[in-house]
């Protein structure tokens, strides 16, 4: 139920394209600037990025030492059957993110993106912090990979509303002709979360012993969940919410009940954000996080080599966000994501061929690439996924249609990726994979409306 008021113009569209800068109250001041002073850009930017960072240094870490976590937790399995059960925990931790989207996106959509946001990531990086201290199977038996898996749900239903409510809160912050820009942190976030988890993986694998990295080495990293939680929440807690946001609390007319709303009112831009989020959802987690594994494990890559590249290929991956969350913002989402899905149609199974030939050099390149192409999607879709849905309901339908997708087809790709090879004896189905979900998201984009030109919706 909603206070059924005229339509207003959602206070976003006041921010000042060009003159007029924000005040700390959110209300444009008179004078110069380009919408907000230096320091409350500076703090929202931090604010949206230190969650997201957090939430896939996490990931980047489990995914980077998965076969020797596999070893930790179930070492009377072979290696193979090892590697597939500790990913399949990563999959399920991913199907509690649905119901994580519904109560975050209640939260954020209710509540406030900033209280939501400040939440969140007090739960997350607790959890994260407890994988650090879980005994391994040789220590306590089956109840190590039972407290391992009851972690990662934790873990993953506390971040179900970081993506969606880091991008609503800086595309509800950002100029109406920088939406893109401003969003594109959102996935430079994780990119930089991913690059810190390989650099420390590829550190831990170099300075320790095989002996030395099975008994305590994997446990370190996770430890560093603790202070960047801290500090993300002491940032965020000191912030305003969006003005967007505001204007709505102003008005009386914040939305009580906007998951049911949500699916009442506005079921089909619903169904084309599932769709459109599958590309990046496959794409995130067999380029940046499965990767090095397939290297080291199924080609046969030094594990060492294999970090070196992927990290070389992140960085790179955080220049081009920007270029895209640009290009978005100048060509239109739509015409982006379109191009990414394409490339990916007609260049991935290639790409992988060239995986196979076993050179570095190449196979640096060809991670490249394909970061390159999965930047179109990932510096493009927040700005699209925000831009789709009203103020009143943005939060939960971000939220919820990017876990939706992520739960079904993101967090259980590296063991949909490690299953098809298993199978099917192709090295190459992996690539068969994401040429797949590009099909179902070109079709997704190309049905939905552009939104880059005009103000963000109210109601």
């Amino acid at each position: 139920m909603t206070h059924h008021k005229s339509p207003s113009t959602d206070r976003t569209a006041t921010m000042p394209a060009a003159g007029g800068q924000l005040s700390m109250s959110g209300q444009p001041r008179p004078g110069g600037g380009t919408g907000l002073d230096k320091s409350t850009r500076r703090r929202v930017i931090g604010a949206s990025f230190i969650g997201n960072f957090v939430e896939w240094f996490d990931y980047a870490v489990y995914g980077y030492l998965a076969a020797t976590i596999a070893g930790a937790f179930f070492p009377e399995a072979n290696k193979q059957t090892g590697l597939l059960l500790t990913f399949g925990l990563f999959a399920v931790s991913f199907f509690v993110r649905p119901l994580g989207g519904f109560v975050w996106g209640h939260i954020g959509d209710k509540v406030g993106r900033k209280n939501a946001l400040s939440l969140s990531i007090l739960i997350m990086s607790a959890a994260t912090f407890a994988i650090a201290l879980i005994p391994g199977y040789n220590t306590i038996g089956l109840w190590a990979p039972i407290l391992l898996l009851v972690v990662r749900v934790v873990q993953g239903f506390s971040a179900a509303g970081e993506y969606a409510g880091a991008s609503a809160f800086l595309v509800e912050y950002a100029p109406p002709n920088r939406r893109g820009i401003y969003a594109a942190v959102v996935p430079a976030s994780t990119a930089a979360g991913l690059l810190l988890g390989s650099l420390i993986a590829a550190v831990l694998s170099v300075t320790l012993s095989a002996g030395q990295m099975n008994e305590w080495g994997w446990r370190l990293p996770f430890l560093l969940a603790a202070p960047m939680g801290l500090i993300g929440r002491y940032i965020r807690v000191k912030l305003e919410d969006t003005p967007a946001f505001r204007a709505l609390e102003k008005e009386d007319d914040v939305i009580k009940a906007p998951v049911t709303a949500l699916f009442r009112n506005h079921w089909r831009a619903l169904l084309l954000a599932v769709g459109a989020v599958l590309l990046n959802a496959v794409g995130f987690y067999v380029i940046l996080s499965y990767m090095p594994t397939y290297l080291s494990e199924e080609l046969g890559f030094g594990a060492t080599e294999s970090f070196v590249a992927t990290t070389i290929a992140l960085i790179t991956y955080i220049g081009f966000i920007f270029l895209t969350g640009l290009a978005s913002d100048r060509f239109g989402r739509k015409k982006v994501l379109i191009t990414a899905s394409v490339l990916f149609v007609f260049l991935t199974v290639p790409a992988f061929m060239l995986l196979d030939t076993r050179n570095f050099v190449v196979i640096l390149l060809v991670q490249v690439l394909l970061g390159a192409m999965l930047t179109l999607n990932d510096g493009t879709l927040p700005s699209f996924l925000a831009e789709l849905f009203p103020t009143k309901v943005r939060y939960s339908g971000f939220a919820v249609s990017f876990n939706l997708s992520n739960a079904i087809f993101g967090g259980t790709a590296p063991f949909v990726a490690t299953l098809l090879i298993a199978s099917s004896g192709s090295k190459l189905a992996p690539g068969f994979y994401l040429m797949a979900a590009a099909v179902v998201s070109l079709i997704a984009v190309a049905c939905a409306k552009e939104t880059s030109k005009d103000p963000l919706q109210s109601h």
